[in-house]
């Protein structure tokens, strides 16, 4: 399984939704708390894309040389429509800084953040973060494209996914009701999770784990015609 830090790291670098919390910006609208943009730097510090009259730039700018208290939140919603549609959370907390001439666009201002704790609560479980972990760590390879390829497994491979069900044998105390909907959730290098309902209408995951890591997309298509072949000779 992806470690805490990888887990972490790749909802810092991904596409979900991120807002900064700061001293001195209670009132600003949630938008405005977004980043346009985010990276991590090689000491695992990250850096913040915001527009140079954001109100987090505002008390940043007002701290001056004091290190300004911040928490960096991010929501992980899944791509499709599934039933409790939130996949995962995570908080960085430290100090944010203004970081002029680092990769500053005209109207923009970088914010760097020094990172003080990570806490992680996912589909996994949840962690607290080492920062240096987090620094070491990589984002899921598969991250950039998970979004469209689980949107395209859900449209075009509908029924293939929903043949999964027939790997996921007898649930202990179910009374075996039958699977109905099986929805693809989630996709990493180690495979992939989906979310099943049955015909009581109750609601569980299930992880269909690859033979072996994959990292790149060619690789994910053999593992996935593999899962496939192995559910429709069940």
């Amino acid at each position: 399984m992806p470690s805490a830090a990888e887990r972490t790291r790749t909802l810092v670098q991904g596409t979900c939704s991120a807002v900064l919390i700061v001293p001195g910006a209670d009132r600003a609208r949630h938008e405005q708390l977004m980043p346009d943009a985010r990276t991590v730097g090689t000491e695992g510090e990250i850096f913040l894309l915001f527009p140079a009259d954001a109100p987090v730039v505002r008390a940043a700018t007002h701290a001056q040389d004091d290190e300004l208290p911040a928490v960096l939140e991010l929501t992980d919603v899944a791509p499709v429509a599934v039933p409790n549609r939130i996949r995962g959370r995570a908080w960085v907390s430290g100090w944010v800084t203004c970081a002029p001439g680092v990769a500053e666009e005209p109207g923009r201002m970088m914010l760097r953040l020094e990172v003080g704790e990570l806490y992680v609560d996912d589909l996994w479980g949840d962690a607290a973060v080492d920062p240096d972990e987090f620094a070491r760590a990589e984002p899921d390879p598969l991250s950039p494209y998970e979004t469209e390829l689980l949107q395209h497994l859900a449209a075009a491979h509908h029924d293939q996914v929903r043949g999964l069900r027939t790997l996921l044998g007898e649930r202990p105390g179910s009374g075996h009701p039958a699977v109905t909907h099986v929805v693809p959730l989630a996709l990493d290098r180690f495979g992939l999770r989906v979310r099943c309902r049955d015909e009581a209408g109750i609601a569980f995951d299930a992880r269909f784990d690859f033979p072996e890591p994959v990292r790149e997309v060619h690789g994910l298509r053999r593992a996935m015609h593999r899962l496939f072949e192995a559910a429709a000779e069940e």
